[in-house]
């Protein structure tokens, strides 16, 4: 049995499971609409399961991802920083996008 959501649905879904602190408002945006986009590019139906989207997705800044993963900024700061760690998580692994603050929402590898 599918169940079509919207965007508020999605968001009331982590709230309910008492993780709307997961990610923020716009990162969660970007994961609906990545996952929104993938159904369609694939006709796959993308069953709702809130704690293994937190379990898989990450949101964090340019600076803390670089540490986690041992990837060198040299020096490195704002934009630059950004962009670096933009295209290496591209090239790793699933990028949902890039929040007006400056986070990036990325699937863990």
């Amino acid at each position: 049995m599918i169940q079509t959501i919207t965007l508020s649905d999605f968001r009331d879904a982590f709230q309910r499971m008492g993780r709307k602190d997961q990610f923020s408002y716009e990162g969660l945006e970007l994961i609906f609409d990545y996952i929104e986009s993938y159904e369609q590019e694939t006709s796959e139906q993308i069953e709702l399961d809130v704690i293994a989207l937190c379990c898989e997705w990450s949101e964090d800044t340019p600076e803390n991802i670089a540490a986690a993963y041992g990837f060198d900024l040299g020096k490195k700061t704002g934009s630059a920083a950004l962009m670096e760690v933009y295209e290496y998580l591209n090239d790793e692994t699933q990028v949902a996008g890039i929040t007006d603050s400056g986070t990036i929402v990325y699937v863990q590898f």
